[in-house]
C-alpha cells in the first residue's frame, strides 16, 4: 500500500536522484522510496531508537500499529501489555487517594 505525499528537497537532491534513477532503470519514486527505507533501517538500529518509540507510544503519540512496525510485534506485544498494567496500577492509586 502506497500514500501520496508532497515535500520539498533541494533540487541537487533531486538531481541526483533522477541521474541514478536513469541509470538503474526506475523512477524518482523508486529511488527515493529506497534510500528513505535504507536511512530507516540504519536509525532503528541505533541504540535509544526503541526506548523512544516506546516512550512515544506510552505517551500516547504513536499508535499500536505503528508501534508493531517499527519494533516487531512480539515486543510491540509485551509493551501494550506493560501499559495496561501501568494503567491499571495508576487507576488503582486514584481509587486509593479517594479513600
Amino acid at each position: 500500500m502506497s500514500k501520496k505525499v508532497n515535500f520539498r528537497l533541494p533540487e541537487e537532491l533531486i538531481e541526483k536522484a533522477d541521474v541514478a534513477a536513469r541509470i538503474s532503470h526506475k523512477n524518482r519514486t523508486d529511488i527515493i522510496t529506497e534510500a528513505l527505507r535504507n536511512y530507516l533501517e540504519e536509525v532503528e538500529d541505533q541504540e535509544g531508537f526503541k526506548e523512544a518509540v516506546v516512550e512515544l507510544y506510552l505517551d500516547d503519540e504513536i499508535n499500536f500499529d505503528v508501534l508493531k512496525d517499527l519494533i516487531g510485534r512480539q515486543d510491540a506485544e509485551s509493551v501494550r501489555a506493560s501499559k495496561a498494567l501501568l494503567e491499571q496500577g495508576d487507576e488503582l492509586a486514584h481509587e486509593l487517594a479517594d479513600l
